[in-house]
């Protein structure tokens, strides 16, 4: 029998975030893909086998969890060359897009051909997992959920690394033993209150009224905490989210600059890096592109803190509101500006950029691996348990 590896995997619509194993395994992909032909040219001096496997992940998947079946893909990084590449659109579901699952098999593949974690027989593995995962809380509330986690189970999902540094002609039949789908507001409070070996930190939070803003690429959702758990009754997920408004300042630098942009994750680069912010080169000379990404990111800001003074009015004895995800890293300054300017709401945020972006795929660890644990134990309760009748 196969052992079954842990994964937790958060497919953002910016990005997918996946630990593995026993933290050991972990990878950020941009959430692209562009459909391709299987024998895809490679152009550079370096040999295939000496690229980076982050930057050429080419890829074709069979699972009948998938409209398109069979299709090959360019992903992530590889995938922003493409002209035909995909990113999510506003409006979608996740639980309902190909687009989800090809990156979560992708992610899966990949850890299992570059972990220990399984054999090899030629050019197949065989790899089992107990996934955490999750959805937006609006998803959840509407029962997709189910659905999402019925299209995992119970089937076999193959990925087959075709032009990929070091893994070409590798195959990995995916099977899933156990899949927990947890609402994000949920989790991004278990991450508040729980470290990696699953102890409570922060116990001032644990009997407190909070507030989770989780504004992702297409959408945000406002969780209500007490007693402990989401509020179903008050939480909302909103479709509104950081990437109609990258798209809206692609475009514009498009056509002020003639600048043509690979993708919104360039965008999030321009806006996000340390040095030279809101600049990009034009004709080889720097140029500050400050005016076009303030006015849109503002607008999309004060959208936001609209959400947050209407969830606030509604639950007036909260007590403070944590603002999570990788749009919150996008939209810090503007949102803590408003705040300072209105209503100084009792705010939040997370000063290290990687935590609040890396928040739901360390949430989704902990809650897995406590599930994992929680089972090891009943099985071990159920077999002495049996001994002893037996034994009787």
């Amino acid at each position: 029998m196969v052992k079954s590896r842990i994964a937790a995997v958060d497919v953002g619509n910016d990005a997918l975030k996946g630990t593995f194993g026993k933290l050991e395994g972990k990878f950020y992909i941009p959430n692209i893909i562009a459909p391709d032909l299987e024998d895809r040219p490679v152009i550079g001096i370096e040999e295939l086998d000496k690229k980076d496997v982050l930057d050429n992940i080419h890829i074709r998947v069979h699972s009948p969890a998938l409209e398109e079946n069979g299709v090959i893909y360019r992903v992530g990084n590889l995938a922003t060359k493409s002209p035909n590449s995909r990113e999510l659109d506003p409006g979608s579901s996740k639980s309902e897009e190909d687009q989800t699952l090809i990156m979560l098999f992708a992610s899966l593949a990949l850890d299992a051909v570059t972990s220990d974690a399984f054999k090899a027989k030629g050019d197949v593995i065989d790899a089992n997992y107990t996934l955490g995962t999750g959805l937006p809380l609006r998803e959840v509330k509407e029962g997709k959920d189910v659905g999402y986690r019925s299209q995992l189970l119970g089937s076999v999902h193959q990925v087959e690394f075709l032009v990929t540094p070091k893994y070409q002609g590798m195959k990995v039949n995916i099977k899933f033993d156990e899949v927990k789908v947890y609402p994000e507001g949920f989790a991004a409070y278990v991450n508040l209150v729980m470290d990696n070996d699953l102890k409570v930190i922060n116990k001032e939070l644990l009997d407190k009224q909070i507030l989770i803003q989780d504004i992702g690429g297409l959408s945000t959702d406002v969780a209500v905490i007490r007693n402990r758990n989401v509020d179903d009754d008050k939480a909302q997920g909103f479709n509104l989210g950081v990437s109609e408004s990258l798209e809206e300042i692609r475009e514009e630098i498009r056509s002020r600059h003639g600048v043509e942009l690979d993708s919104r994750r360039d965008v999030v680069d321009i806006i996000t890096r340390k040095n030279d912010r809101h600049h990009i080169m034009v004709k080889g000379s720097r140029t500050n592109v400050h005016d076009i990404t303030d006015h849109i990111l503002l607008e999309l800001a004060k959208k936001e803190y609209r959400y947050l003074r209407n969830v606030w009015s509604k639950n007036s004895q909260s007590e403070i509101c944590y603002f999570v995800g990788g749009g919150s890293a996008v939209l810090k300054d503007y949102i803590k500006a408003l705040n300072n300017k209105l209503d100084g709401f009792n705010i939040e945020f997370f000063e290290d950029e990687q935590e609040s972006i890396w928040m739901m795929a360390n949430a989704y660890y902990k809650l897995i691996t406590q599930f994992a644990l929680n089972t090891t134990q009943d099985s071990k309760a159920k077999v002495a348990e049996t001994a002893a009748t037996k034994e009787q």
